[in-house]
C-alpha cells in the first residue's frame, strides 16, 4: 500500500514539473537580451558594488515589468548576469571572457578607472577578432578623462561625467568660497586619484590664484584601515578645505579619522553623499562636506515634485532599508537609453545599438542628457550640494536614515562642463 501511495506521489510530482516546463516553454518564447555587470563584488569596496547592483536592478526591473524591450524578435526581456572581478584589473579579464562566452551583448562597470581602462583595450581587441560576437561596454562611474580622449573606442559609451567637469563643477562652487586660502588634495593612488589631484591643481590655479595649496598626499587604494595620519597631517598643515576624490570605503575611514580629531576643514568630495559619509561625520560635516552629482534628492526641495522625485520614491519603495539609499538616476538614465537605441535598431547588437546610441539625445521622464558622438561622453547638468540637518532650510529628505541631508549650492548647466576632446573615433 505505501509503495502504490509512494507511486501515485512521484507520477503526480513528476506531472507538476512537466507541466512546470512545458508552461515556462510556451512563455519564454523570445530570448532574453544579456548585459553583464563586472564588479567588486567581493574585498574592500564591495559595499560599492552593491549599491551599484541595487540600482541595476532596479532599472532593469523597470523595463521588464513592461515586457521588455521591443525588436524585431519581438519582446525580449533584459537579463542581468553578475560577475565579480574583486576590484582586481587581471580578474575582470575573466569574468569579461565569461560575460562573452555567454553572449552579452553588452558589459557595464565603473567602480574603478584602472579596470575600465583594461576592460576597454581588451573589448576592442575582441569586437575586431571576432565580428560576430561583438559587445558594448557601458561606464556608469569610472570617471577617467583618458577613456573619452586617447583610448576613446566606437564600443565605450560613459554616463558619468567625467574628472575634469566633476571638478569644473566643484571649483566653480570653490571660486565663491572665499574663506579658503589652503587647501590640502587627498586622493586614492591610482589613475582617477591622480588625474584628480592634476586636474584640482590646474583649476583651482586658473580661478582662485590666492588659494595656497599645502599638502598633495596619495594613499594606497582599498588598504589604508586608519586614516589618522592622514587627517592630522592635514590638520598640521592648517588646511581650510579639503578635496578628495575618495570614495567608498577610503572615503568612510576618512571622515570618521577626520571628526575624530576634530580636523575642522570643508571638504570638498566627488562622493561624500552616501555610502555611510554622513552618518560618520554627523553634526561636524553640517555646513562643511559637499558633494556633487547629477542630481541629489532635495534637488527640488520648495518646489513642486518632479519626475526623478517619483523615481527615487519608486526607488525606496524597492530599497527600503536605510542603508541602501543611494539612488544614482545615471543609472536607470543609462538602461533607458540603451532600450530606445535597441528599439530603433530593432535588434540587440552590438554595431548598431553604438550607431543609434552615439549622438543621441534623450530628454524624458525627468532626464535630458545627449552622448556625444565624437567621443561618447554622456553631457547633462550637475549639483554641488552642501551637507546640513534634516528639517533646515531646502533639507526635507535624509541621507542613509542618518538625520543629514543635503541642499543645493549650484546646479552647473551640462553645456557649461562639457571639456574639450582629444579623441579620434576609430572606425567600425
Amino acid at each position: 500500500m505505501k509503495l502504490k501511495q509512494s507511486f501515485h506521489a512521484l507520477a503526480a510530482a513528476l506531472a507538476f514539473v512537466f507541466s512546470f516546463n512545458a508552461h515556462a516553454q510556451v512563455i519564454n518564447t523570445t530570448p532574453t537580451i544579456k548585459l553583464a555587470m563586472i564588479e567588486g563584488m567581493s574585498g574592500p569596496f564591495a559595499n560599492a558594488g552593491e549599491a551599484v547592483l541595487r540600482n541595476l536592478r532596479f532599472a532593469i526591473e523597470r523595463i521588464n515589468a513592461t515586457g521588455g524591450v521591443k525588436t524585431k524578435l519581438g519582446v525580449q526581456p533584459l537579463e542581468l548576469m553578475v560577475l565579480d572581478n574583486k576590484g582586481q584589473a587581471e580578474e575582470s579579464l575573466v569574468m569579461l571572457k565569461a560575460a562573452l562566452e555567454r553572449e552579452s551583448v553588452v558589459v557595464m562597470q565603473g567602480n574603478s578607472s584602472a579596470v575600465a581602462g583594461v576592460l576597454t583595450d581588451a573589448l576592442a581587441k575582441h569586437n575586431a577578432r571576432e565580428p560576430n560576437n561583438r559587445a558594448l561596454f557601458l561606464n556608469y562611474s569610472a570617471v577617467d578623462p583618458v577613456l573619452t580622449n586617447e583610448k576613446c573606442t566606437p564600443w565605450h559609451f560613459r554616463f558619468d561625467a567625467h574628472i575634469d567637469m566633476r571638478m569644473a563643477a566643484l571649483v566653480a562652487q570653490i571660486a565663491q568660497d572665499k574663506g579658503i586660502k589652503k587647501l590640502f588634495l587627498l586622493n586614492q593612488d591610482y589613475a582617477f586619484g591622480q588625474q584628480v589631484a592634476k586636474s584640482a591643481r590646474a583649476m583651482i590655479a586658473a580661478v582662485r590664484p590666492d588659494i595656497t595649496i599645502v599638502g598633495d598626499d596619495l594613499h594606497p587604494i582599498g588598504k589604508i584601515k586608519d586614516f589618522a595620519p592622514y587627517a592630522t597631517k592635514i590638520k598640521t598643515a592648517g588646511a581650510d578645505a579639503v578635496l578628495t576624490g575618495n570614495w567608498g570605503n577610503d572615503l568612510t575611514l576618512f571622515v570618521k579619522s577626520a571628526k575624530e580629531i576634530g580636523l575642522d576643514a570643508n571638504f570638498y568630495t566627488f562622493y561624500g553623499n552616501g555610502l555611510g559619509a554622513p552618518a560618520t561625520l554627523g553634526d561636524a560635516g553640517v555646513g562643511r562636506v559637499l558633494a556633487v552629482s547629477e542630481w541629489h534628492s532635495n534637488a527640488s526641495a520648495g518646489a513642486a515634485k518632479t519626475d526623478l522625485d517619483i523615481l527615487y520614491e519608486t526607488y525606496r519603495k524597492r530599497y527600503p532599508d536605510a542603508k541602501d539609499d543611494y539612488f544614482n538616476p545615471r543609472t536607470v538614465l543609462m538602461v533607458e537609453m540603451l532600450v530606445k537605441a535597441i528599439e530603433q535598431a530593432g535588434v540587440a547588437q552590438a554595431v548598431p545599438i553604438a550607431k543609434t546610441l552615439s549622438g543621441m539625445h534623450y530628454k524624458q521622464a525627468g532626464f535630458d542628457a545627449t552622448m556625444r558622438g565624437a567621443d561618447h561622453q554622456l553631457i547633462q547638468s550637475l549639483y554641488v550640494y552642501r551637507m546640513g540637518k534634516q528639517g533646515s532650510t531646502g533639507i526635507v529628505k535624509d541621507v542613509e536614515g542618518s538625520g543629514f541631508g543635503f541642499k543645493t549650492a549650484l546646479q552647473v548647466p551640462g553645456q557649461a562642463l562639457a571639456q574639450s576632446h582629444s579623441c579620434v573615433m576609430p572606425a567600425f
